[in-house]
């Protein structure tokens, strides 16, 4: 009987063994580096065009020439800060974990039965795929929103696969 109870735990355990494991984070062309050096160049071609501005006498420009640089490292910083998002999906033969971190730091998790999950893909002509989504009987999940077409491609492909073989397909 204690033979049957060990048997019974070993297979408990391949089952909630991870098959797949992914860390989805949005791709970012422009490091810390690049952003010094854009802003180091937008400030001085503001800074240029200030003093050309000022010498002619057209003051009340110089103002905006400022307010510009500040917007443009704004944008730039709300990027960087957006980046900080990431989705870590894990899949085994007994659970889909989607876990989402938002830039903020709040986590939302969502589980999904894996013989009951549905991998949808919205595919767009041109542009590739556009969404992906796991639907479950009472849930549904998006997953990889931004993400680039290639690694959604990826993704998408190696996610199903695992998928497939949490099934036993």
């Amino acid at each position: 009987m204690g033979d049957n109870s060990a048997k019974s735990r070993t297979n408990d355990q391949a089952a909630d063994r991870p098959i797949f494991k992914a860390l989805l984070v949005p791709y970012r062309s422009l490091g810390s580096r690049g952003f010094t050096v854009v802003m180091a160049f937008v400030g001085l071609v503001s800074l240029v065009a200030s003093i050309g501005f000022l010498t002619a006498g057209a003051w009340p420009v110089v103002g905006f020439f400022g307010l510009d640089v500040l917007l443009v490292w704004w944008a730039f910083r709300a990027s960087f800060r957006s980046a900080k998002a990431r989705e870590e999906v894990s899949l085994s033969r007994t659970d889909l974990a989607i876990r989402k971190i938002s830039p903020r730091g709040q986590v939302r998790e969502a589980h999904h039965n894996p013989f009951w999950a549905r991998f949808r893909v919205v595919r767009h002509e041109e542009i590739g795929i556009t969404g992906m989504r796991v639907d479950s009987r009472s849930a549904s999940t998006e997953i990889g929103s931004f993400l680039n077409p290639d690694d959604r491609e990826s993704f998408a492909r190696e996610f199903n696969r695992a998928l497939l073989i949490a099934k036993g397909r």
